[in-house]
């Protein structure tokens, strides 16, 4: 079962930085989970679209042999992060910036393995 509440805190300690306009946790199946879709944007589709996202880089990655870290999506002042929360969902987040990476990395992987662990 999900801890609801837990989800919702861990989502929202990722959000309170100023570089991410919003955070989802999103099935593998592509259904929404929790958190908001950037405004103006169809929910139901980008979370499926993030899902296909992820799963088709995990699929092109095993032909290689590889472990899949994350998929990141680089937009012209933007990014959009997406990555593995345990087998059940994955994480995606939207930043307003380009700056900052680092710091903010880091917390979007914590964030993905604290998700796996409510999940």
């Amino acid at each position: 079962m999900v801890d609801n509440a837990r989800v919702t805190d861990i989502l929202g300690e990722l959000s309170s930085n100023s570089e991410v306009v919003t955070s989802l946790v999103v099935s593998r199946s592509g259904m929404h989970i929790a958190g908001e879709a950037p405004e103006g944007v169809h929910l139901e589709t980008f979370v499926a679209m993030s899902a296909i996202l992820l799963g088709s880089a995990e699929t092109a990655i095993s032909e290689l042999k590889g472990e899949l870290e994350e998929v990141l999506v680089e937009l012209d002042r933007s990014r959009i992060l997406i990555d593995s929360a345990g087998n059940k969902g994955l994480l995606v987040v939207v930043t307003n910036t380009k700056d900052n990476f680092d710091s903010l990395h880091a917390k979007f992987k914590k964030a993905a393995s604290d998700l796996a662990a409510v999940l």
